[in-house]
């Protein structure tokens, strides 16, 4: 009698023991289950964001932090007495060498006006190429905007900084010397009071002036008998 007795409470001891080893499995797995979810989700949100910048991103976070790491290189250079220029040079081989002095020779300064397009990307390159930013203001930016820093496409950056009062009376200055360069290079054309007078507006004279320019050739003939009045 004794030995079943004990032989039922042993049973009854191992079947409670399996039961709470598979619950303990079995919340294993449900914590393995949520950790991936929020993995995969989490995942699924930095692919999204990466999508949704532009094509170029990587390349140009790569320029700036080079960009960056130039400057405070040069910066403990100067700290140190040292020339740049000439440390940067002891690191690059003569290929290398030869071959950014031909891409300077090759290089024209002044390509002239092309398209519009044009002109504004050279006068935004040389607009880049005279700021000279304050890397500890940027470091602290930085920290403190964290990934909103580098503006998404679907960030929104109003609210996040303030401009300095410094940096708008830079801004304005950069557009006096704009709106003082562009009135030497813009002059009204002289108007000569003995030309035909063959327009109803300004507007009308610019478009005769291109007719004239791509179809004169064809038309004076036409243009001279009309005037005379011979024109069949």
């Amino acid at each position: 009698m004794d030995n079943t007795n004990m032989t039922d409470g042993s049973e009854k001891t191992s079947s409670k023991d399996k039961l709470l080893e598979k619950m303990k499995k079995l919340k294993e797995l449900h914590l393995k289950r949520n950790e991936a979810r929020q993995l995969n989700h989490k995942e699924v949100v930095e692919e999204d964001k990466r999508n949704k910048l532009p094509a170029n991103w990587e390349a140009r976070k790569r320029k700036a932090e080079w960009i960056l790491s130039d400057e405070q290189n040069r910066k403990d250079a100067s700290e140190k007495g040292e020339d740049y220029d000439r440390t940067k040079l002891l690191n690059v081989s003569a290929l290398e060498a030869e071959r950014l002095d031909r891409r300077k020779k090759k290089k024209n300064p002044d390509q002239g006006f092309a398209d519009y397009e044009q002109a504004t990307i050279r006068q935004y390159n040389r607009l880049v190429k005279n700021i000279k930013p304050d890397m500890n203001d940027y470091n602290r930016q930085r920290d403190k905007l964290g990934e909103a820093f580098y503006g998404g496409r679907n960030t929104i950056l109003h609210g996040l900084q303030k401009d300095t009062k410094e940096g708008v009376d830079r801004m304005v200055t950069d557009l006096e010397k704009q709106i003082s360069k562009r009135e030497k290079y813009s002059r009204r054309r002289t108007h000569n009071d003995d030309a035909d007078i063959d327009y109803i507006n300004d507007r009308n004279m610019k478009f005769n002036k291109k007719l004239e320019r791509f179809y004169g050739q064809y038309t004076t003939e036409i243009k001279q008998n009309l005037e005379r009045g011979t024109a069949v």
